[in-house]
């Protein structure tokens, strides 16, 4: 597994290096319907639990969950805003696309057969 440095400092790249991992994704998409712990998180995966924590953290250092601890459990929330830049960026390349295939589109249409 790839460290993800919390020292990068790129939100944006912290988000895409957080979820470029599947197990990661996992997470996340099990967070999506509520708080977990990392015990409960664990029994989805076929890894121990210090490979869980450890992909936990870097959940946490993109901001994508955050964490609390009541007595010795600690319990992990997916924090769906954090998704925000990843969204725009995307938002902002679809808008790109769609704009040069219109003018490719109208180009083409210009051109004789």
């Amino acid at each position: 597994m790839l460290e993800q440095s919390s020292s990068t400092p790129d939100p944006l790249d912290r988000i895409f290096a957080a979820l470029a991992d599947p197990a990661r994704r996992g997470m996340v998409e099990r967070l999506s319907r509520g708080p977990a712990s990392a015990t409960e998180l664990a029994q989805g995966h076929t890894m121990t639990l210090s490979a869980v924590v450890q992909h936990l953290k870097v959940l946490e250092a993109s901001g994508l969950v955050t964490s609390h601890k009541t007595g010795r459990v600690r319990t992990f929330t997916a924090e769906p805003e954090a998704l925000g830049p990843a969204q725009r960026w995307i938002e902002d390349r679809k808008r790109a696309w769609h704009r040069d295939l219109d003018r490719l589109e109208e180009l083409l249409r210009k051109s004789p057969p």
